[in-house]
């Protein structure tokens, strides 16, 4: 196997620094050119590598490509290495989220059975621009543009400072590579972004427009990290958090500003049973208004067969009569 460029291989190393050499490292692979690469730096770096390939069963070949993945990573040394099969149950957020919720399901599955330290992500620079565009077009706040994080809980993003072209240039010669059809697929959002909108942005701005935006993901993740720590500290702080029927009061939200009161009402509207995956800006901004623009409104419908309404001074949840009657 072709040592990787030195790039890659220092990028895998200083994500893995505070691990022991011994500690099982699992890489997500599912046999397109990054995971590839990623496995060849990180079994470069002389680390006891894994890897799960997971199928999707989204396209009728990707079976016999996941084994033929798996067949090359064993071939490379990697131990152990499984082939998971997942179900894509498409729960109103579209099939790549689907996809993605179930893939890092069976990650976590397997991390955990075979004791592994991490799981590493193929993400790179290019795919963080993707991201931050396309929550810029979500229009959903600081936290959708912050992109996607280098570590969180058991996952890490080594390459997420490395274009696409420097990472592929690790893939070995050897390596039997899947192009998932998907990602030249214009019926998914991301594909668009990356064969038109970026290369018109590119075209028209100058080059440097990925690494541009990779840059405000890592400033607005700072941001949104330090006023969601804030909020958390107020949340705990309220004295009606830990009113027995779990409402708000009123004029301790006013005293907030916009984007600390927004992360309160998230957080509170969590606590209060409101699933987190369900629990969109919009909703967030609506119940916001039952404390900064009372009008006498209604009560607002939220996710999980719940509604947030005002009484007087306090704002509260109640399991939405329309559920009960169901």
């Amino acid at each position: 196997m072709t040592a990787p460029p030195v790039e890659v291989r220092r990028a895998v190393r200083e994500a893995l620094a505070d691990l022991p050499a011994e500690a099982l490292v699992v890489v997500a692979c599912s046999g397109g050119p990054d995971s590839v690469a990623l496995v060849a730096a990180a079994r470069a770096e002389r680390r006891r590598v894994g890897a799960v390939v997971v199928d999707h069963g989204l396209r009728p070949e990707a079976r016999e490509q996941a084994a033929v993945t798996a067949g090359w990573l064993r071939r490379a040394g990697v131990d152990p290495v499984e082939v998971i099969a997942v179900s894509v149950v498409d729960t109103g957020d579209g099939p790549e989220a689907a996809a993605r919720d179930a893939r890092y399901r069976a990650l976590e599955e397997m991390c955990e059975r075979v004791g592994a330290a991490v799981v590493l992500l193929g993400h790179t620079l290019d795919d963080q621009a993707e991201t931050v565009l396309l929550g810029l077009a979500r229009g959903s706040g600081v936290r959708s543009l912050a992109g996607m994080p280098r570590v969180r809980g058991i996952f890490r993003r080594p390459m997420l400072d490395l274009t696409r072209a420097v990472v592929r240039a690790a893939v070995p010669d050897d390596a039997p590579v899947v192009h998932d059809p998907h990602n030249a697929d214009g019926r998914y959002a991301r594909a668009r972004v990356r064969h038109r909108v970026l290369p018109v942005l590119e075209h028209e701005l100058g080059p440097g427009i990925a690494a541009a935006l990779a840059r405000t993901a890592d400033l607005a993740r700072a941001d949104a990290d330090a006023l969601d720590e804030l909020a958390l500290a107020i949340a705990l702080d309220l004295k009606s958090w830990a009113d027995i029927e779990g409402s708000l009061d009123i004029d301790d939200l006013l005293d907030l500003g916009v984007a600390v009161r927004s992360r309160v009402i998230r957080l509170w509207l969590r606590d209060s049973g409101v699933p987190a995956g369900a629990l969109s800006a919009d909703h967030v901004g609506r119940v916001s208004r039952l404390v900064t623009h009372w009008r006498g409104q209604g009560a607002v419908a939220l996710p999980g067969g719940v509604e947030a309404l005002r009484d007087c001074d306090r704002l509260s949840v109640r399991t939405s009569p329309r559920h009960l009657e169901t």
